[in-house]
């Protein structure tokens, strides 16, 4: 099931974000460079995972910097956290969000739930998982949390949330 952060987008964003997600995994690019968002691997501090930023060379657009030291999956994650940001709470950026590694910022605990959820959406797709779940049940796979979070190049933590399993 999608979130209620998902279904509070507008009906284009929504199209233009599903327009990217054919197939698993997801491709984050895309989605950025449809939203016309900038993605760069970068080094940042300790403990930071990532941040959005207004571009300073044009600063109606954003810039998302991920930790090049953290795993991909973690940067994955990390991008599509920070996409939620730029989606729900643009007029909250101001000059920027800072996330650390458990997606902490100045902005309330509230709204880094938002970000994590929309992530989860925008990363795995209820349709695509259902889809995949059945095609591990049709090939029997021993350990579908672990084939389904190679499909989605995602943790097995955020699959196991996404399924609902505690």
């Amino acid at each position: 099931m999608m979130s209620r952060e998902w279904h509070s987008l507008d009906q284009g964003i929504i199209e233009t974000i599903k327009e990217t997600q054919d197939g698993a995994p997801i491709r984050l690019s895309a989605i950025a460079s449809a939203l016309g968002l900038k993605v760069m691997s970068t080094t940042l501090p300790s403990g930071i995972s990532g941040e959005i930023r207004p571009d300073p060379a044009n600063p109606d657009h954003f810039i998302i910097r991920v930790n090049r030291n953290d795993s991909a999956r973690r940067q994955r994650f990390t991008v599509a956290h920070e996409i939620g940001h730029f989606l729900l709470h643009r007029e909250e950026i101001g000059g920027g969000i800072t996330d650390d590694v458990l997606y902490r910022s100045s902005l309330s605990d509230r709204r880094e739930a938002q970000a994590n959820r929309l992530a989860a959406d925008l990363l795995m797709p209820q349709d695509l998982v259902d889809e995949w779940m059945e095609r591990a049940r049709t090939l029997k796979v021993d350990n579908v949390i672990s084939f389904l979070a190679d499909k989605f190049n995602v943790s097995e933590a955020a699959m196991k949330i996404r399924l609902g399993i505690p």
